[in-house]
């Protein structure tokens, strides 16, 4: 008797950010990829330190996690992925990227990402293995047009909806006591503004 073929490796989407905190924009786009592509699951990768965002305003890495398993919570395509709280920081997509893969080397890796981050990909450590080695699939984001790295063979313009939620717009509303309701799941505003009790 033949043995069964292996079938093609499972795609996963790896939507990285700082997530400072997770709003309903990641989770639209998150949603959309996992259920309107060919991925089978998207992981919202935290990242503890962007080495861009240096100095940023950071929620502490432990609550940002928090937020994100509560805001995914009872949806079996999405996942919280913390594997860069393990790594050496600044934190290196590249770096991560060859963690994921020597955890799950039976998984094919996706990288998801915004149109306004793609012209400073040339700038990422070790960009050309990036563009070499990994499927990128692009997002539109409001007011920005495609640069021509748009035409690298490995990079896929997707539709996806136009979102201009930001984190920084959310945390400006809590310093200043407006409402967040429906700018993040309601599971998120109420330990968003519980961590202003503390």
């Amino acid at each position: 008797m033949m043995p069964a073929a292996f079938g093609p490796a499972q795609r996963i989407g790896l939507l990285f950010g700082s997530f400072n905190p997770v709003h309903t924009g990641h989770l639209i786009l998150a949603e959309h990829f996992a259920t309107r592509t060919d991925l089978a699951e998207v992981w919202l990768v935290v990242s503890p330190q962007n080495p861009f965002k240096a100095g940023a305003e950071l929620l502490p890495e432990a609550q940002r996690l928090s937020l994100v398993e509560l805001a995914i919570a009872g949806n079996p395509r999405l996942r919280v992925e913390a594997i860069e709280f393990g790594l050496p920081r600044p934190s290196y997509t590249i770096a991560t990227l060859d963690a994921l893969q020597q955890r799950h080397p039976d998984t094919e890796f996706v990288l998801l990402m915004g149109a306004d981050n793609l012209p400073g990909l040339p700038r990422w450590q070790q960009a050309a293995r990036l563009l070499a080695e990994i499927d990128i699939y692009v997002y539109p984001r409001p007011g920005t047009a495609l640069p021509e790295l748009a035409l690298f063979p490995r990079v896929q313009v997707m539709q996806a909806p136009l979102l201009d939620i930001s984190a920084t717009y959310i945390r400006e509303s809590l310093r200043l006591g407006r409402s967040i309701r429906y700018l993040v799941p309601a599971s998120v505003e109420t330990a968003l503004l519980s961590y202003g009790d503390e």
